[in-house]
C-alpha cells in the first residue's frame, strides 16, 4: 500500500475517526484505525469501531498501490496532527516472518517515521443494515432536535436505557425525547416531502453516538439529508462519504407523555435571555452543596425574583417583570437542571406552566420550534 494525501485532509478525517477509538481496548486492533486505499478510485477510507460504535470517512488521495492496514490511533494522531501543511507519504513494507504485524512508514518534504501497524485481517467489520427500515432525514430537522433534546440524557451507565435520545417517527413529524429523571426534553421538528419505506418507527440511540453525528453534521454544510437505516439491534447514518453506526438501547423507555401535566393553576411568560442573565447572576453563590435557586411569583405586580442562599458564602437576589396568571408562591431548582434546559430552549419568548411547588413544571417557547422541557423542583427547607 502507498499513498500520498495533504496533511490537513488526512488529519481531518483522522481526527473524525478516532473518537470511535476504544479508549480501553479489549483488544490492540480496536486501538488501531483501518486504512484502505483503492487504487482504481483514487480513495482512502479510514475506520474506527469500538464495537458499540464505529465512523467511517473516505477521501481523494494519490493512490500508488492499493491495499490495507490498521495503524495505532493515539500515535497517528498525535504525529499528523503535529505535522505543517504539505504532502505526507505513507506507505506499507508486509513482513512475511509476522502474520499479524506491517511496517509502515510516514514520510513528509522534512520527517520520516516508522510506525508499527497490525494487518487488516484483525480489524472486525462495521454492522451493515440489511433488513429493516430506510428514511432520508433533513439534517437541519435532526440538527435541530437533538440541540433541544441531547443534554437531557442520562449520563449513569446503570440506567442504559437512559443514556440515549429516543427518536419517534410518524409520518409528518420527528420527535426526540431524553431524559435522566431529573429533567425531560422532548422536541418535535416537521417533515416534510420525507422518503420512508413505511410510516414510521422507535429507536433508542445512545448520546455519544449522536454526539459525534452532531459534530459530523456541523461540518456539512452542502448536505441537506442524511439517510438512517434501522434494524433490530443497529442503527447507521450515511451523509456523502461519512458513515457513523451505532449499536441500539435495549429495553423499553419510559412512557414520558405521561409525566407532562395536561393542565396547570399557574403560567408565567418570561424573557428568556434575560432570565438566563439573572440566573447566572445569582449562581454566582451556588455550589456543589446548595446548588439550588428559589423563584418567587409576585402575581400583584408581574415580578419574578430570583434567590440563592449559601451559608458558606452568603446570599444573592435578583427579580425581573413577568406576565404572571394565578396565585403568588414559592418554588425552588436545581440552579444546572434549570440552566440547560433554559439555554436549549429556541425562541426568547417563553412560558413557564406549574402547579404545586412538589409538581412537575414545563418550559415552553412561544412560536418556532415545537419542545417541551419539564424539570422536577426541589423542596424548600422551611
Amino acid at each position: 500500500m502507498k499513498f500520498t494525501s495533504s496533511q490537513s485532509e488526512l488529519n481531518s478525517n483522522l481526527s473524525l475517526v478516532s473518537r470511535a477509538v476504544a479508549s480501553r481496548p479489549t483488544h490492540p486492533v480496536l486501538g488501531n484505525v483501518l486504512f484502505c486505499a483503492d487504487e482504481e478510485k483514487g480513495e482512502i477510507s479510514l475506520t474506527a469501531f469500538d464495537l458499540s460504535l464505529g465512523i467511517r470517512t473516505s477521501f481523494r488521495a494519490e493512490v500508488v498501490e492499493g491495499g490495507k492496514i490498521t495503524l495505532p490511533a493515539k500515535l497517528l494522531n498525535d504525529i499528523v496532527s503535529r505535522l505543517g501543511e504539505g504532502e505526507i507519504t505513507i506507505s506499507v513494507e508486509e513482513n512475511e516472518n509476522d502474520e499479524e504485524h506491517s511496517l509502515a512508514f510516514l514520510k513528509t518534504a522534512s520527517a520520516q517515521f516508522q510506525i508499527r501497524g497490525m494487518k487488516a485481517d484483525e480489524f472486525p467489520e462495521l454492522p451493515t443494515v440489511t433488513d429493516g427500515e430506510i428514511v432520508n432525514l433533513p439534517i437541519v430537522a435532526l440538527t435541530e432536535g437533538l440541540k433541544g433534546a441531547l443534554f437531557a440524557a442520562s449520563g449513569d451507565e446503570t440506567k442504559q436505557v437512559l443514556t440515549g435520545v429516543h427518536l419517534t417517527k410518524t409520518v409528518d413529524c420527528l420527535e426526540f425525547a431524553a431524559t435522566d429523571g431529573h429533567r425531560l426534553a422532548v422536541v418535535q421538528t416537521p417533515l416534510e416531502e420525507v422518503e420512508s419505506a413505511s410510516g414510521g418507527f422507535n429507536v433508542t440511540i445512545p448520546a455519544r453516538a449522536l454526539r459525534e453525528l452532531e459534530r459530523m453534521m456541523a461540518t456539512k454544510q452542502n448536505i441537506e439529508t442524511i439517510t438512517l437505516h434501522v434494524d433490530d439491534s443497529q442503527v447507521i447514518f450515511e451523509m456523502g462519504e461519512q458513515r457513523l453506526t451505532s449499536r441500539k438501547l435495549e429495553g423499553a423507555y419510559p412512557t414520558y407523555n405521561q409525566l407532562i401535566p395536561k393542565s396547570f393553576e399557574r403560567s408565567l411568560v418570561l424573557d428568556r435571555k434575560q432570565l438566563i442573565r439573572c440566573l447566572e447572576l445569582v449562581a454566582v453563590l451556588s455550589d456543589q452543596k446548595n446548588n439550588l435557586v428559589k423563584f418567587s411569583l409576585d402575581s400583584e405586580n408581574d415580578r419574578l425574583s430570583l434567590a440563592v442562599e449559601s451559608p458558606d458564602l452568603g446570599s444573592a437576589k435578583e427579580s425581573m417583570a413577568a406576565e404572571i396568571q394565578g396565585e403568588s408562591g414559592d418554588i425552588a431548582f436545581n440552579v444546572k437542571y434549570l440552566m440547560d434546559g433554559l439555554k436549549a430552549l429556541p425562541n426568547n419568548d417563553i412560558q413557564m406552566q406549574l402547579n404545586a411547588s412538589t409538581q412537575p413544571v414545563i418550559f415552553t417557547p412561544l412560536g418556532g420550534l415545537k419542545m417541551t422541557y419539564l424539570v422536577m423542583p426541589v423542596q424548600i427547607r422551611q
